[in-house]
């Protein structure tokens, strides 16, 4: 995956990097809501605005922020919150490992900086540079470009929910919305058979495991879900041979 030496045209670190901005500015307005969404849920889970905020700068990962308020509302014990967000976590390491080539020459600083912003929408934009785009030196600064405009973005819709929430009275039930969250990220990431049956297998262990203690339904779907999206990888043979052959 190591590219070719650069060209002497190869494109400038601000350009480099005003190119993962605007390549990313289109998506915030899918992210924008949900970091409404997380505010406006940390809230009435029991967090206070402080550790809300902070969250979205430690963690930055919407879908695991997500399920640790849902978890902390619901009282589960702190290690089993801390076991469900590493298991949500786990494709960011995936996401390392797939770009791992193409940033292996960069020093520790940079790399550590750039795998706290490797998100799942930081992640899509930079593969498709790293594989289509010219080959340089500087290609580090369009993921870190990406990065760094969705870390914004991700901040300053959190502080915005977290206003909102203020504003909403306690008695009013947010719990509908989390499961509504999900349901529309679901629909919008699965593009593979596989990736069908991991969520239909999730979502049936989900239900039937409803009764366990400590929300632990939440670990066991996502152990089945990984499970079976592994197990069905073969079903996406035909489509990814077809999508070679063009």
């Amino acid at each position: 995956m190591n590219a070719a030496p650069p060209s002497p045209s190869s494109p400038g670190a601000a350009e480099e990097f005003l190119g993962g901005v605007r390549a990313e500015l289109p998506l915030l307005l899918g992210v924008m809501p949900f970091g409404l969404m997380f505010g406006v849920l940390g809230l009435a889970a029991g967090l206070p605005a402080w550790a809300v905020i902070a969250m979205s700068s430690v963690v930055f990962g919407g879908a695991s922020q997500v399920v640790f308020a849902q978890l902390w509302g619901a009282l589960t014990p702190p290690t089993v919150i801390c076991t469900t967000v590493a298991v949500v976590n786990l494709r960011h390491a995936l996401y390392s490992a797939s770009v791992a080539d193409w940033l292996r020459g960069l020093p520790w600083r940079w790399k550590l900086l750039l795998a706290y912003l490797l998100t799942d929408e930081a992640y899509a934009a930079a593969l498709a540079r790293f594989r289509d785009g010219p080959p340089g030196p500087q290609r580090h600064w369009f993921l870190f470009g990406i990065g760094f405009t969705l870390w914004l973005g991700w901040q300053l819709a959190t502080i915005g929910g977290v206003l909102v929430g203020a504003a909403i009275p306690a008695g009013w039930s947010l719990d509908f919305s989390i499961a509504l969250t999900f349901i529309a990220l679901l629909v919008l990431a699965v593009h593979r058979r596989s990736e069908l049956v991991a969520a239909l297998v999730a979502g049936a262990v989900a239900i039937v495991a409803q009764p366990l203690p400590h929300k632990l339904w939440i670990l066991l779907a996502a152990a089945a879900g990984i499970a079976a999206g592994l197990a069905a990888r073969g079903l996406d043979r035909p489509r990814l041979a077809a999508e070679g052959a063009r």
